[in-house]
């Protein structure tokens, strides 16, 4: 049995988190397959696994919610459709949303941009809204699934925000689209951002090394974890190349880089009154 702290990011790799706070407990991504396995991504195409999980399905603490970005066999696969509770709510994009009630996840909710869902524990709440994300350049949207990035707002009884995280998802760097999410939500505590430059079908369809940087300086977030950047064949941009960036830009004292199996502690806000964005006038 794996021994997860109570509270931090545990990285199991690729997107996949398992998010421990304030008694929440949230899966992303779920991606379970090993290394030689391969993700499909529509259209005939597939990916094989690079590495292995840190951890099996079957090792994972009860779950107050899954968050999904969207739908990709490497974001979500045949080891997590098999093993995971069928009664568990997912949040996650419309057709997502559809696809996994389809296949019997009764609890699967679909967002629309701006969105959320309040999932409740103990007196406190967790507000999930789903964040803009394009995972294709221009017309080419069209040929991959919809995306979806997510805050994550944990608050406290008072109502008081004790932490807010923003989960990139599988989004290209795209200023216009983003910019309204440092506007609504400035303070923001943590970003995990997406990388790998992931190539499909000769389009890059995730952020490389120089867009996260970009993404970085734009969103701002006190503390960042980069995840998704060298787990499939389709990665092309590595870690390397976002570290290279951040230091180019004087941004390297906010990253803090998890291998898989490592668990990231997350900060904790002073008491203060300020309510969840989507309360705020």
């Amino acid at each position: 049995m794996v021994d997860f702290p109570d509270s931090g990011v545990f990285f199991v790799g690729n997107a996949t988190m398992l998010i421990r706070y304030d008694g929440f407990t949230l899966l992303t991504d779920p991606n379970f397959l090993h290394r030689g396995q391969r993700a499909y991504l529509g259209y005939g195409l597939t990916s094989r696994r690079r590495t292995d999980p840190a951890i099996q399905v079957e090792d994972l603490p009860p779950l107050d919610a899954v968050v999904l970005s969207h739908m990709h066999g490497d974001h979500w696969d045949r080891v997590a459709r098999h093993g995971l509770d069928r009664s568990v709510p997912i949040v996650t994009t419309r057709q997502a949303a559809r696809r996994l009630r389809r296949q019997g996840f009764g609890g699967a909710e679909g967002l629309s941009t701006w969105q959320e869902r309040t999932l409740r524990r103990d007196g406190r709440t967790l507000k999930v809204t789903a964040l803009p994300g394009r995972h294709a350049p221009g017309a080419a949207q069209v040929l991959l699934p919809p995306v979806m990035g997510s805050m994550l707002e944990f608050c406290r009884q008072d109502g008081s925000v004790g932490l807010r995280m923003y989960i990139s998802g599988d989004t290209l760097m795209d200023r216009e689209l983003l910019a309204p999410i440092p506007e609504r939500y400035p303070d923001i505590d943590v970003g995990v951002v997406h990388l790998g430059g992931t190539m499909i079908l000769g389009m890059m369809v995730t952020m490389d090394g120089a867009q996260g940087a970009e993404w970085l300086s734009l969103i701002g977030p006190g503390h960042a974890v980069p995840i998704h950047y060298d787990d499939y064949e389709a990665f092309s941009s590595g870690l390397d190349d976002f570290r290279e960036e951040v230091e180019r830009c004087g941004m390297s004292d906010r990253v803090r880089y998890l291998a898989r199996g490592e668990t990231c502690p997350l900060p904790v806000r002073t008491a203060r009154s300020e309510a969840p964005a989507s309360q705020r006038s």
